[in-house]
C-alpha cells in the first residue's frame, strides 16, 4: 500500500483555507445552496456509492446539530454532512432510531446512520448495538463494534475495538473479519480544549498512513454543546473499503468520545 506517509501530528488545513486557494473556511458557514461533488466513473469491482472516495483523499465529517437539542437536553437524531476539501458534499448520514433509545440510552444507544448521495439514493449503511461503558474489563458488553455496509445488504468490513485501560484502540477489518488496518487514539479526557488526533496505522503499526482530527472549536461554542467537526485524511490510493471503514470510525469515535449528552433519567431516581 503505497501513498504519503504522515510521520508527524499535522496542523490539518481543516479549519481554514486561504482565500488565496480558492477553498472557503471549512468551519459552519451561512446557509446556502448545496453544491454536490459530481459523480465520478465506477472503477472496477467499486462498491456503487463509493466512487466518491476514490478521488478523494481528504474528507471533513461536520454534525449536522438541531436548535432544540444545542439549548436543552432533548436528544435529536444524529445527521453529518461530509464533504471534500473543496466544500462539496459527497454524501449526508442520517441516523435511524427510536425514541425510547434517543432519551433513555443517550451516546451509548444503538444504532443504524444511512449514508445518502446526490440522488438521495442510500449507498452506506453503518450499524451498532447498544454497549454500556461502566467497566474497566475487556468484556463484550463494553467494546464497540461497527458493521459497515456498501451497498445496503453488503457488508464490507467491522470496525472493532480492542480492549485498552486508558487509550482507544480500533481494528479495521475486511468482511471476513481479517484485520487490515489499526487505529489508535490518546487518552480523551486528557485532551481538552485542543485538537484530539487518531492515527491510521498498518498492522505493524511502523507508520501513520492517516489521521482522523476531532477539532476543537472554541470554548464558547464548546460549552453549549456545538456540533462535532472532524477532519479526516488518508492516501488517495488506499482501497476504498478501507477509506469507507475509516469514515465509518469518524462518526463511532463521535458517538464514543464527544457526544456529551447524557440519557434522560426521571427525577426521582
Amino acid at each position: 500500500m503505497s501513498g504519503p506517509v504522515v510521520t508527524t501530528q499535522p496542523a490539518f488545513a481543516y479549519q481554514y483555507h486561504p482565500a488565496s486557494s480558492g477553498l472557503v473556511p471549512l468551519q459552519s458557514q451561512p446557509a446556502a445552496p448545496v453544491v454536490w461533488m459530481p459523480a465520478p466513473p465506477v472503477p472496477p469491482k467499486c462498491p456503487p456509492g463509493l466512487e466518491y472516495l476514490t478521488q478523494i483523499d481528504r474528507i471533513v465529517v461536520e454534525q449536522q446539530m438541531d436548535l432544540l437539542e444545542a439549548l436543552s437536553r432533548f436528544e435529536t437524531l444524529n445527521r453529518y454532512e461530509i464533504r471534500n476539501s473543496l466544500g462539496q458534499r459527497i454524501y449526508f448520514a442520517q441516523e435511524e432510531n427510536d425514541e425510547y433509545s434517543l432519551q433513555c440510552h443517550g451516546s451509548l444507544r444503538g444504532f443504524v446512520i444511512k449514508l445518502f448521495d446526490s440522488t438521495n439514493q442510500p449507498v452506506m449503511q453503518l450499524s451498532r448495538e447498544c454497549r454500556c461503558d461502566i467497566c474497566c474489563c475487556p468484556c463484550i458488553c463494553c467494546l464497540q463494534e461497527l458493521e459497515v455496509q456498501a451497498p445496503l445488504g453488503t457488508v464490507i468490513g467491522y470496525v472493532k475495538q480492542k480492549w485498552h485501560p486508558c487509550l482507544p484502540k480500533f481494528d479495521l477489518q475486511n468482511e471476513t473479519r481479517e484485520s487490515l488496518l489499526k487505529m489508535k487514539g490518546p487518552c480523551v479526557p486528557c485532551q481538552c480544549y485542543r485538537d484530539v488526533h487518531f492515527e491510521v496505522k498498518p498492522l505493524d503499526e511502523t507508520a501513520t498512513i492517516g489521521i482522523v482530527t476531532k477539532q476543537w472549536t472554541g470554548m464558547a461554542r464548546e460549552a453549549i454543546g456545538s456540533a462535532s467537526l472532524f477532519g479526516i485524511q488518508f492516501p488517495l490510493d488506499l482501497d476504498v473499503k478501507m477509506k469507507a471503514l475509516v469514515l465509518g470510525t469518524c462518526i463511532l469515535l463521535d458517538f464514543m468520545f464527544f457526544d456529551h449528552r447524557a440519557p434522560r433519567r426521571d427525577n426521582n431516581s
